[in-house]
């Protein structure tokens, strides 16, 4: 029997992962309980010790041999010991084994409860473990559950061996982006938190990482350092800006990051559900890369003012719309995206 006990505990490693250290101490503590719960007035001196060599479980009351008895629970006189241990001197310890089979169902139920507890406490730790690694990584999930009421969607998703569920508030998804049950998406993990009901990962459609990592995914030059991505700014759902830098002077930035005939950006673009994607040239130049931040719109000049963090830009009359954008948009993910404050001027008023 003992030995499918531990048969039952390597089973249980290799099956979930949890070490049979963690699963051994935590079957010690339950049956601990156990044995006070049924025996409390020697609650003191009760032991158990499992021993997965042997392969043997000892539960026993241990008592110390003294000259003179000052505890009776924990102790016993050199007469009384040398009755269970001819022999036995001042400073031995006796151990009475205990009849497990008198178990009451209470305590044997604790016991049973410790167990279970131990085993899920173990699993929540290694799925915490696993999804730690993750934040602010991608992760591809499937959409199990969309709640019509809230708008929040439940995605199943996985990290090596291990999977979880996560929930996507209705604040991190993407506006009016149409999900179904079974759909796959790539998700950004933002943070894994502990909680008394496990891991809690909070996962976005929004977060402008999404929008790195993916291009990280998409771009070798990217992956491999030799083109930067030096900032994003992302009103999701609609367009994305994005500045680039190339550590190479033979590899050209944008050309790297849109691909032969646009198939990288487009492979992004389809990912966040045909969210616009402007790809402009860092520069430590405040003036090119706000004219580069501007785009799709010409530029007639930027002048920095004297404050450093806000400069005035002036674009042909004809270009004065675009250079705003759509409620003013664009020049709202500009300034986000190069950190100065944009004032722009058509030409015929400068």
């Amino acid at each position: 029997m003992n030995a499918e006990f531990f048969s039952a505990i390597a089973d249980i490693e290799r099956e979930k992962g949890i070490p049979q250290t963690y699963m051994l101490e935590k079957i010690e503590q339950a049956l601990l309980a156990a044995l006070k719960k049924d025996y409390p007035v020697c609650a003191e001196c009760a032991r158990v010790e499992l021993n997965p060599v042997e392969k043997t479980v000892g539960m026993f009351m241990q008592r110390t041999v003294v000259e003179t008895v000052e505890n009776p629970n924990t102790q016993y006189s050199v007469e009384q010991a040398q009755d269970k241990s001819p022999g036995a001197v001042a400073g031995d310890l006796i151990n009475e084994p205990v009849d497990t089979s008198k178990f009451g169902r209470i305590a044997a139920q604790a016991a049973k409860q410790v167990i279970i507890q131990g085993i899920r406490e173990a699993e929540r730790n290694i799925v915490y473990d696993e999804f730690t690694s993750k934040e602010h990584e991608i992760l591809t999930g499937v959409v199990t559950r969309l709640d019509p009421r809230t708008g929040a969607v439940s995605i199943q998703i996985g990290s090596n061996n291990e999977h979880t569920e996560a929930m996507l508030s209705p604040g991190e998804r993407i506006p009016n982006e149409p999900l179904k049950d079974g759909d796959r998406i790539k998700v950004y993990v933002i943070e894994v938190r502990k909680s008394t009901r496990g891991p809690q990962i909070l996962i976005s459609r929004t977060h402008p990482g999404l929008v790195k990592r993916l291009f990280e995914l998409e771009v070798p030059e990217i992956f491999e350092g030799i083109v930067e991505i030096r900032s994003i700014a992302r009103e999701a759902g609609n367009r994305t800006k994005i500045a680039v830098l190339s550590n190479d002077s033979d590899v050209e930035p944008i050309g790297a990051c849109v691909g032969p005939k646009g198939s990288r950006v487009n492979a992004i673009v389809n990912e966040l559900g045909g969210e616009k994607i402007d790809i402009v040239r860092f520069s430590d130049d405040p003036t090119e890369y706000i004219a580069s931040a501007l785009a799709p719109s010409e530029v007639v000049s930027v002048t920095m003012l004297e404050d450093g963090k806000s400069c005035r830009v002036v674009v042909p009359d004809s270009q004065l719309s675009l250079a705003i954008g759509k409620e003013g948009q664009n020049v709202r993910l500009a300034a986000r995206l190069t950190g100065y404050k944009i004032d722009i001027k058509p030409e015929s008023q400068s």
